[in-house]
């Protein structure tokens, strides 16, 4: 989220989660294990009600066991699963019920805090049960009364991992199988949404009450080195979502909540703009011009000020003018303005950094 996506132009292609895709892979084995005969194609209901046929590839059979695997789509969506190859092994177990595991690629959980207990393949409740659940039907469409292991693996999975936030939110080894309506939305505000409370409730879980919200890699990479005594879990990528970040925080009991940023969403903060993608709102440079002048920069400047670009750009003059006690002052604002947000309570921290990592300026508010 540190750099602008090309959106597609266009009405956007929904994909297919991995939790999607393991299940139709679990279905076309299971089938080509009965019948002894591969299953190329088949049908599952997604979550969300949808009806949807995957296309299955490289599907062998033995009498003992059989396997079966796709490409993920993601659609329009730039997810870092997409063209992954999802497999799933099914095989005959003595004892009854359906037994569910991950494989290569697929992580697995070593730290509480995510729906999946420690220990567990990193596979989500959802995916699980859609793929115990067309297990089951197929089962009892053929009169079959048997357990079932079902192994799904990703084999590029533990180099796709590295993509993602998994190793932090304590899932090793590769991805996870996810999804909760079957389809991928593209470009989806709730997806990013849900991976700041998940990073959150991990934190939660680790015992950690600092969070140290970011607007991207870049900005995180910054604040990993502001705060080198904090573990990994307390570094949540906020993205534009920072007033989301800043209640969630709070409500999954934070106390200490530290933000780092450069001039441009840090400006949009300051004059309470908890939204700040590039065209939630403009930067107010009137508002600048008069933060600059309560630093004693004079008229002439101010109105200099109002003719800028970008905040990169009025940060870039003040440092050249010698005002840096501005970047204090646009700090504490933006400490305020989430305090407000928020309805206080925590201690909150700002730290204003240019692009390419200088510190310009800080400032605290205890709650």
């Amino acid at each position: 989220m540190g750099e602008m996506l090309e959106v597609p132009q266009g009405p956007l292609r929904h994909g297919y989660t991995t939790g999607a895709c393991a299940t139709a892979c679990t279905k076309a084995a299971l089938l080509s294990l009965i019948n002894q005969c591969p299953v190329n194609s088949v049908g599952i209901v997604l979550p969300m009600g949808e009806s949807v046929t995957f296309a299955l590839h490289n599907v062998s059979v033995t009498m003992a066991s059989a396997q079966a695997s796709t490409i993920k789509d993601g659609g329009d969506d730039p997810d870092a699963t997409h063209g992954a190859t999802i497999i799933a092994e099914v095989s005959w177990q003595d004892e009854p019920g359906v037994f569910i595991d991950g494989g290569v690629g697929v992580g697995r959980v070593t730290k509480p805090g995510l729906p999946v207990p420690v220990g567990m393949a990193a596979i989500n409740p959802v995916p699980r049960r859609m793929i115990a659940g067309v297990v089951t039907e197929v089962l009892t469409t053929y009169g079959i009364e048997c357990g079932v292991r079902v192994v799904i693996s990703v084999p590029e999975g533990e180099e796709i991992a590295k993509k993602t936030l998994n190793g932090r939110l304590g899932i090793l080894g590769g991805i996870s199988i996810l999804g909760t309506r079957g389809t991928v939305i593209p470009f989806s505000t709730a997806s990013y949404k849900a991976s700041i409370v998940q990073g959150l409730k991990v934190a939660q879980a680790q015992g950690v009450r600092t969070a140290v919200l970011t607007t991207g890699g870049r900005s995180e990479r910054y604040a990993m080195a502001m705060f080198p005594e904090l573990p990994e879990e307390s570094f949540i990528e906020m993205g534009e979502f920072v007033g989301f970040s800043a209640k969630n925080a709070k409500r999954l009991g934070m106390t200490d909540l530290r933000l780092v940023g450069m001039m441009g969403k840090f400006s949009k903060i300051a004059q309470g703009i908890m939204m700040v993608h590039s065209h939630s709102a403009p930067v107010d440079f009137a508002f600048l011009a008069q933060l600059a002048g309560e630093v004693g920069v004079p008229i002439a400047l101010q109105t200099q000020i109002l003719t800028a670009n970008t905040a990169s750009q009025v940060g870039e003059w003040m440092m050249e003018w010698g005002y840096r006690p501005f970047f204090d002052l646009v700090s504490l604002h933006c400490c305020r303005q989430i305090a407000q947000e928020i309805g206080g309570g925590l201690r909150i921290e700002t730290r204003l950094t240019t692009l390419s990592g200088e510190l310009l300026g800080g400032a605290v508010l205890d709650g």
